[in-house]
């Protein structure tokens, strides 16, 4: 059934609204794909924060007119599911992940930071870690010298500390030695 006028411009200021929110863009066709794949990749993308959307290419066309997507624009032929990620690597990592399992879905093209990605870039896109990932690495190597230094730090004092106690220790060895003889 097709939209009416309304409804037609209701669905672009929702992908507009999206698009403006969003870091990235990745198109995928998902041609073939059974009503529970679809469902399956839809709750995928809810779980990683990822809007997925079938949208009519004319609709999806206009709706990223003016935006850093709109150089997505020559991809947008097909039957195609749109993925708009505020994180940068969420959309494309959902949609590349999906399509190893699953090939029927055939990542297409996406944007990102203004720049059209062939299917290669968007998968590309999806191999590096995520936000969090990276941070927790980052702040693991800013760790890392920290506690390296006060390991060192502990093991000069034990050493210090174990010198000071032989010394006393082999001293009252000593004393009692010779009280005992």
């Amino acid at each position: 059934m097709s939209l009416n006028r309304n409804e037609k411009a209701e669905v672009v200021a929702e992908v507009q609204a999206q698009a403006a929110k969003a870091q990235t863009l990745a198109l995928a066709e998902y041609r073939g794909l059974t009503v529970e794949h679809l469902n399956a990749l839809r709750k995928q993308a809810r779980d990683k924060g990822v809007y997925l959307h079938v949208l009519k290419n004319t609709l999806a066309r206009r709706a990223v007119t003016g935006t850093s997507f709109e150089v997505a624009a020559e991809s947008m032929t097909g039957p195609l599911i749109y993925g708009f990620s505020e994180d940068a690597v969420a959309a494309a990592k959902v949609i590349a992940d999906f399509a190893k399992s699953n090939d029927k879905l055939i990542v297409k093209a996406g944007a990102y930071a203004g720049k059209a990605l062939d299917a290669n870039g968007v998968k590309a896109l999806a191999a590096i870690p995520s936000k969090e990932v990276l941070l927790s690495q980052l702040l693991g190597l800013m760790q890392s010298p920290v506690s390296r230094i006060a390991r060192v730090l502990a093991a000069l004092a034990e050493q210090r500390g174990a010198g000071a106690t032989a010394e006393p220790a082999a001293a009252a060895e000593g004393e009692a030695a010779p009280a005992a003889a």
